[in-house]
């Protein structure tokens, strides 16, 4: 099947053709004959498999077909989790919109208020949107969402798990009840089902792929090491192979500050990016990285969302994370629209557990090797990881990108997702303070 049998128009179909493109992915062959009909749709898909251009392209078509309710009125809202993954969706809009009367805009936090104010005073007929920065526009009356005839929320799992539901109950206040509703997410969960029903009315339900699976392009290989002895094994794999384009994980913020630097001193070059960086410093990271000229990348799973490198070759889990459905995001970062990954995992003694809970919702055990010279010293004992995800935040905040919990407590930070008063530098709770509920990870 080609892109031209999916009832778009030729204006699309030529920018399409344009980006490179001729056959659509499994997700792109249902959804957007779906979205075309003008129903909901709930839509579920590996992460890398087009999922962004299976309702952009549909959206574009359908908006570019009939006249908006209102003159200068924003027609279309999507709503994503963090400021890359923004930025990577208003950008496919441009793109495959570039022969079709309509406009688009991308609106986060990080950034002054008053450029986004000038932009929504002229024509934006889709709007991208972390939600934060949006109720701050609406809260000023800058924006007007009354005329909305679709709304999107992409990677819906990731706002869910931000802290995000408030926020989009309060769009959906503001977004008018007659209008189409698609929800994309990478994973499902009791949660997203939930909200689903309580936002879609009778939609069409696409699943190309079983939940919470990886992708089969992705070579994955767990190296057991000491968790002392981490940072050099990274090194080690990085020099022996001379790998370019590396996106590595830790579970914090300060972690990933200390990673990058101590790579950096070796002469590897590292960037970190995360929810403290200002937006500036995340924008220059993540060119450079995708220009190729920045070897590594390190990142926490807030800050990832919204990387998307078409071959990207290497994804190293320094870390596992603490809840297992991360880890289906992290590697999903690679092996993109068929492409072939690699994702590596250091893991020590500490994360046998958070193995085996990875290894139980992907139903399927990783192969584990050891480079010899990195052999683990079977007397070192188990140390406690603290529970939980890192602070919410880090994407789509208010003010001056603050999000989640920090929003809630009437401050932004400069970067997103500023730690509220307290929390460990990583965004982890206080030892004094009650753990936050773990999610149970979902039978794929």
């Amino acid at each position: 099947m080609s892109f031209s049998e999916l009832g778009l128009s030729e204006a699309i179909l030529r920018a399409v053709r344009e980006r490179g493109y001729d056959t659509p992915t499994p997700i792109q062959r249902q959804a957007i004959p779906a979205v075309l009909q003008g129903g909901d749709l709930l839509a579920g898909a590996q992460t890398g498999t087009g999922k962004t251009a299976g309702f952009t392209l549909p959206i574009l078509q359908r908006l570019s077909e009939t006249a908006p309710r209102k003159r200068g009125a924003v027609r279309a809202l999507i709503l994503a989790p963090t400021r890359e993954l923004a930025a990577q969706v208003e950008e496919s809009v441009r793109l495959y919109g570039q022969h079709v009367d309509l406009t688009s805009m991308v609106m986060f936090g990080g950034v002054g208020m008053q450029p986004q104010v000038d932009r929504l005073k002229k024509r934006v007929d889709i709007l991208v949107a972390c939600p934060g920065r949006l109720l701050d526009h609406a809260g000023q009356g800058t924006v007007d969402l009354s005329n909305i005839e679709i709304l999107v929320l992409d990677e819906a799992d990731r706002m869910l798990d931000m802290g995000f539901i408030h926020d989009i109950r309060k769009v959906l206040r503001l977004v008018p009840k007659n209008r189409q509703n698609l929800l994309f997410s990478a994973t499902f969960s009791d949660e997203i089902k939930t909200l689903a029903d309580s936002l879609l009315n009778s939609p069409a339900l696409i699943e190309v792929a079983r939940r919470n699976a990886t992708a089969d392009t992705v070579a994955q290989t767990v190296y057991r090491v000491d968790r002392e002895r981490k940072r050099e094994l990274l090194a080690e794999l990085i020099t022996r192979h001379n790998w370019y384009q590396v996106l590595v994980f830790t579970r914090t913020k300060h972690g990933a500050n200390r990673l990058a630097e101590q790579l950096a001193k070796q002469g590897i070059s590292a960037l970190a990016i995360h929810g403290n960086k200002s937006q500036s410093a995340r924008t220059r990271a993540l060119a450079e990285f995708k220009a190729g000229s920045l070897q590594v990348l390190v990142a926490t799973d807030i800050a990832a969302r919204g990387i998307d490198i078409s071959e990207l070759p290497h994804v190293v889990n320094f870390e596992l994370p603490n809840v297992a459905e991360d880890y289906v995001h992290r590697i999903g970062r690679t092996g993109r629209a068929g492409a072939v990954g690699e994702a590596i995992s250091l893991v020590c003694v500490d994360e046998d557990k958070l193995l085996a809970g990875i290894e139980k919702l992907i139903k399927r055990r990783l192969p584990v090797e050891i480079l010899p010279g990195f052999e683990p010293d079977p007397r070192i004992k188990p140390e406690p990881i603290p529970n939980g995800r890192q602070q919410r935040g880090g994407g789509g905040g208010r003010g001056n990108g603050g999000g989640g919990q920090a929003r809630s407590q009437g401050r932004g930070g400069n970067g997103g997702g500023q730690r509220p008063q307290g929390s460990a530098p990583g965004g982890n709770k206080p030892a004094n303070s009650r753990p936050r509920r773990r999610r149970t990870p979902q039978p794929a």
